[in-house]
């Protein structure tokens, strides 16, 4: 079995569990043609249906920078049946540029956003409640390699040994990984107050009553990460991302929050600080949407790519922006951007005051 082959497998059986007579949407770009048509036959395989949308290069700047007031309200009935009735959604990411976004009319990209805000609703409440599986993945690109400082086939090598792809059974080894984490989860479902500390942060915050999911590889391909919102208006503290990210097409990196009574009162930026400027101007984007912890020790470095970097075990990470409805979270917003700090240089993670985390493992018998 080539290594495709295994990727297409893991996606179908486990990530999206395809069954018969289901609908599958599947997003990439041409880049990645093989991998697509991979999984297209085992979707064929398992008597299912596959729809392929194949993203242009450079299609969502062409549309920014053409649009008009009836373009940016227009609410596409296509994508609205899609979320509506389809049982499967898979985006594999395959980019040609990276930061094709970069000069865009943020303006004009807020009003399309506003605009689909209910189909975005439609999708999270859908995707929450089960009725529509939903994966993210990667297939390697030099753009992705380029960003991440690899050549493709170090690159490669990187995704396929993040998503297990050389284990003998890649989905025994994300089984056992989903259920490593269940003792952690079965924990953190009964806490309160946790308070992330490491050399620039201290913060804490309530999960009370919040439900933490155990991200073991079905929503994104890779995963390995625990995570919940927080009680919007009990966060407090000062918190520091050294880890940079991409967003809109920008780094942005080095990023300081100071926050009181779950509201984000100052922010600055080593380096983006314009950008941050601009997304905090957004509607719900200066309360936190997500807290989460890291687990995926598989991966090792940044890489400027949000699906892995958040994932890295030894990190921590809180989402700035809307919550995902599967945790209780009550903040709405039309962005979600997810902010990464180390804590691996003598990081704590405190819950309820006791320690239970450092230097980027989970202590005695919640050790992974």
């Amino acid at each position: 079995m080539t290594i495709l082959s295994k990727y297409a497998n893991l996606l179908v059986d486990y990530c999206l569990s395809v069954k018969a007579e289901q609908k599958v949407y599947i997003v990439s770009t041409a880049l990645a043609e093989p991998l697509v048509k991979q999984v297209y036959k085992e979707v064929l395989k398992r008597g299912a249906i596959a729809e392929i949308k194949l993203l242009l290069p450079e299609e969502n700047k062409i549309f920014i920078d053409q649009a008009n007031d009836f373009h940016l309200s227009y609410v596409s009935p296509v994508t609205r049946l899609i979320y509506e009735t389809f049982d499967a959604y898979l985006y594999i990411r395959a980019p040609y540029n990276l930061r094709e976004d970069q000069n865009i009319d943020r303006s004009k990209s807020a009003q399309k956003a506003t605009a689909n805000f209910e189909l975005s609703k439609i999708f999270s409440e859908r995707t929450a409640n089960g009725s529509l599986k939903r994966c993210i993945c990667q297939f390697p690109t030099y753009a992705g390699a380029q960003e991440a400082g690899m050549s493709l086939e170090e690159y490669e090598d990187f995704i396929y040994t993040s998503c297990k792809l050389y284990d003998e059974s890649p989905i025994a080894s994300w089984q056992q990984l989903g259920k490593n984490q269940q003792k952690l989860v079965d924990f953190l479902n009964t806490a309160d107050q946790i308070t992330y500390i490491n050399h620039r942060s201290n913060i804490s915050l309530s999960v009370k009553n919040r439900i933490w999911i155990n991200s073991d590889g079905k929503a994104n391909m890779p995963s390995g990460e625990v995570f919940t919102a927080p009680v919007e208006e009990s966060v407090n503290g000062t918190v520091y991302f050294d880890y940079p990210s991409i967003y809109a097409g920008q780094e942005v990196k080095g990023i300081t929050l100071t926050v009181k009574n779950g509201w984000i009162e100052e922010w600055t930026a080593e380096m983006g600080q314009k950008l941050l400027d601009e997304i905090f101007k957004i509607e719900g984007a200066r309360r936190f949407g997500e807290v989460a912890v890291g687990t995926n020790y598989d991966i090792k470095i940044p890489t400027k790519n949000i699906l892995f970097d958040e994932k890295i075990g030894g990190t921590i990470h809180m989402a700035v922006g809307q919550s995902y409805l599967q945790n209780g979270g009550k903040n709405h917003s039309t962005i979600h951007w997810d902010m990464i700090a180390d804590m691996t240089r003598g990081g704590q993670i405190f819950v309820d005051s006791k320690l239970v985390y450092e230097n980027g493992y989970f202590l005695n018998d919640l050790a992974l």
